[in-house]
């Protein structure tokens, strides 16, 4: 079992509001996926927002969140847009 903190873009607080919300590793996270991940961070959390998403992202694709391609960025603000009004 891997570390969350071992993954690119995951600090210790980060680490925390995860596994508060059952992701309690890597492979956990890489099975449940960024935006799954990202809703129940969201639910908990609400003030999580898109940097969020694109941290998870990165951290599941292994890249900086800073180095996601203009597709995958513009696919995940579409998800957080459609979500926004639910929390």
């Amino acid at each position: 079992m891997t570390k969350l903190t071992e993954m690119l873009n995951i600090g210790k607080e980060m680490e925390c509001k995860l596994q508060s919300v059952g992701i309690e590793s890597a492979e956990k996270l890489v099975e449940i996926g960024a935006k799954d991940a990202y809703l129940k961070l969201k639910e908990v959390y609400p003030n999580v927002c898109l940097v969020h998403l694109y941290a998870l992202e990165g951290a599941i694709t292994d890249t900086d969140f800073n180095n996601l391609s203009e597709d995958t960025k513009k696919d995940l603000k579409t998800f957080s847009d459609k979500i926004k009004n639910t929390f």
